[in-house]
């Protein structure tokens, strides 16, 4: 099941759990605003080179849309939709005054130079320049842009893997665990795994599993993580590191562990997969790692899973600081951000919890019902009519 009719799923699972009209259903679930753009740049060599750009403005009832903009190879207009519309559930369960957009241009950004880079951005940027600003639509970094590309808040490089941990802890105090002396296995080692990695590492979990494009190593007694980013940094691979054995990538899903943290691509986990799990717990970091038909065989299982629209908010909501920052003129200092962002994240946590217990149901529902009504409240107190 594609990314876009998942979301769609769970949006209308939650919308009959909290009794939605039907019009306001149907208008919640329609963008605000589709955009597509050509990009023509020159390359280095002279050449010109075209790449197709979007930018899909879901919902702004709570606030301006907000929403990374990726450079991936395989962005495509669903997926660039459903992502936009996770922003918009997103932005609401971390209760920050913003709705949701996505944007991405079909590129593989490791074909290009800095410099091209940099055309490719200023390209797209000038082509939507006129649909986005402070007050209607914040773009913000994703997959294959960084925060030199698009600006930043001091802690805003760490904050999505920070936000990960903050929530891992929160959902772990509610079962009466701490990550200390926990086993962990990570997929996925790019800016929000590797940040993860060392921040569970340090308060004491065991890393025993790590993976990323370039391969997999594990070590049951758990993994030196600042020695394996050093050595990540100097060969740019994950293999041959002499702390760890190498494994084979598509087992680290299965890998024996306490806590499974998927910080990769969308989909990971699907029916051919889910029943060997050996985790107790997810800690859904990427967006949308779990497919519809896992998640049913891994509930059968009983396995506790922290959904996307909360455990990878951090990201955003450091975001929303950076943004008043911005307005006040006033810089925060990395602690101030990092507590803030602990507030938040645990908040978030008990609200969504709230939610599980009213409406009898599992995180991802308390999640999206939270969210959904948030966003559905809103657009009625704005005089919303169909």
């Amino acid at each position: 099941m594609n990314a876009l009719a998942a979301t769609n799923r769970n949006f209308r699972q939650a919308a009959r759990i909290l009794g939605l009209d039907a019009k306001i259903e149907k208008s919640l679930l329609i963008p605000f605003r589709e955009i597509k753009v050509e990009c023509t740049l020159p390359k280095d060599d002279g050449t010109l080179v075209s790449y197709i750009g979007f930018r899909v403005q879901h919902d702004n009832a709570r606030g301006p849309m907000k929403g990374g903009i990726r450079y991936h190879p395989e962005v495509d207009p669903d997926e660039v939709n459903a992502l936009a519309q996770l922003m918009t559930w997103k932005t609401a369960v971390a209760d920050i005054p913003y709705g949701g957009a996505k944007g991405g241009i079909g590129c593989n950004p490791k074909d290009l130079s800095t410099s091209e880079l940099e055309r490719l951005t200023r390209v797209f940027t000038q082509k939507i320049h006129d649909l986005i600003g402070v007050n209607t639509d914040v773009p913000a970094p994703d997959m294959g842009t960084n925060a030199q590309d698009l600006g930043g808040s001091l802690g805003r490089e760490a904050a999505t893997g920070r936000g990960v941990v903050y929530a891992t802890e929160a959902l772990l105090a509610e079962h009466g665990k701490s990550i200390k002396g926990l086993s962990f296995a990570i997929q996925g080692f790019g800016n929000v795994g590797s940040w993860a990695a060392r921040l569970l590492h340090e308060r004491g979990g065991k890393i025993v599993a790590v993976s990323d494009i370039t391969g997999a190593v594990r070590n049951p007694n758990g993994i030196d993580i600042q020695a394996l980013l050093q050595h990540k940094e100097k060969t740019g691979k994950l293999a041959d590191f002499s702390g760890a054995d190498a494994m084979d990538s598509n087992d680290l899903l299965t890998h024996e562990c306490d806590v499974l943290i998927p910080c990769a691509l969308g989909g990971v986990l699907n029916r051919d997969n889910a029943r060997d799990v050996r985790a107790k717990y997810i800690i859904e970091a990427a967006n949308h790692p779990t497919d519809p038909e896992a998640d049913e065989i891994l509930s059968k299982k009983g396995v506790v899973i922290l959904p996307d629209i909360y455990a990878n908010a951090g990201g955003v909501t450091v975001s929303y600081f950076e943004w008043v920052q911005n307005i006040q003129g006033f810089m925060w200092d990395e602690q101030k951000v990092n507590q803030e962002l602990q507030r938040y994240m645990t908040k978030a946590f008990h609200n969504i919890k709230g939610m599980c217990q009213s409406h009898d149901c599992n995180l991802r529902m308390g999640a999206f019902t939270l969210g959904v009504n948030r966003v559905a409240r809103a657009t009625l107190l704005r005089g919303w009519e169909a």
